[in-house]
């Protein structure tokens, strides 16, 4: 009998379905490492996604250079994703979720959004982009952002906030997650109005993000935040603060981000998920989705459509 830590799943997604390409490359490259198939279980027919039970020889197995190869594999065959887990009762048992929110649970950057009004929109977003891929230190990526907005009118804030458009999925995808009494939350670089709104319309249980001062009045922007900057050693200390809150085991933690500043907090969770994530965070996580949906968590979970449909009820 194979032991624990010789059992993985692995959750093959596409949205355009699974080719047979895919699949013998696949099975191929598993067979290289001396990893065998014991079954599989389709979770959406005919074969968006499906589970693939492994076992594998811990003595021939190299399972570094396996992971190399399978994100190779992974980006030679457009659209598709293959998360690998130890198959065990944690797999089927997260009951934590942490999320980014900016480019996860909504599609825009909020601060580029703000600087478009504000007629900054070009000098901000190449500053997001450089903080996205690592190369600014995210704080120092903040204040430079932040003070762009100087003299902006915080009315402007409401307008971000009532244009938000949310990932597809996002609701679904939080809906079944409470209905299996997982706890959720958000923890942003943006900003504090726009992520209330977030937590409201999701249901999430907790949300942190960063607070922009405003003038005496109320009625403009003043360049700088208010209080510790959430970037990525805050984002994973904020995680354990959660966990530790509600009693949870690392395992138990699933965190999805995009950004190089979420690097921390899904190093943190058992399950770290880099949602359509710049290169050097998805070389760096332990899994990848690179699909529309955050619907797709669901699968890492072993959840099927015909499981979500009935959560969603």
């Amino acid at each position: 009998m194979a032991s624990a830590h010789s059992r993985l799943v692995a959750t093959a997604i596409c949205s355009t379905g699974l080719s047979t390409a895919f699949h013998s490359s696949f099975t191929s490259l598993l067979s290289t490492h001396s990893i065998s198939v014991t079954s599989t279980r389709i979770l959406s027919p005919p074969a968006v996604a499906t589970d693939y039970y492994l076992t594998l020889d811990p003595v021939k197995t190299n399972i570094l250079a396996f992971n190399n190869e399978l994100l190779s594999l992974c980006r030679s065959h457009a659209g598709t994703d293959v998360v690998c887990q130890t198959d065990n009762v944690y797999r089927r048992s997260k009951r934590l979720f942490i999320f980014d929110m900016d480019s996860t649970l909504i599609r825009q950057e909020v601060i580029d959004e703000i600087a478009r009004y504000a007629g900054v929109m070009d000098h901000v977003a190449k500053i997001t982009e450089a903080a996205m891929n690592g190369e600014i230190d995210f704080k120092e990526s903040l204040k430079r952002r932040v003070a762009l907005l100087a003299g902006c009118e915080t009315s402007v804030l409401d307008r971000v906030r009532a244009d938000l458009i949310f990932t597809d999925g996002a609701h679904d995808m939080c809906r079944v997650l409470k209905k299996l009494g997982c706890k959720l939350a958000v923890i942003s670089g943006g900003f504090m109005p726009v992520a209330i709104r977030v937590k409201n319309e999701l249901a999430l249980d907790y949300m942190y993000a960063n607070q922009l001062a405003t003038s005496p009045d109320g009625k403009t922007l003043t360049g700088i935040t208010i209080g510790p900057i959430v970037d990525g050693l805050r984002k994973a200390e904020l995680l354990d603060v959660i966990a530790q809150s509600e009693h949870v085991t690392k395992e138990q933690i699933v965190a999805v981000g995009d950004g190089a500043n979420d690097l921390w907090m899904l190093a943190e969770a058992g399950l770290g998920v880099a949602f359509n994530a710049k290169a050097k965070v998805q070389e760096k996580a332990q899994a990848r989705i690179n699909q529309k949906s955050l619907r797709n968590i669901l699968y890492l979970l072993g959840l099927s459509d015909e499981d979500i449909a009935l959560l969603l009820i």
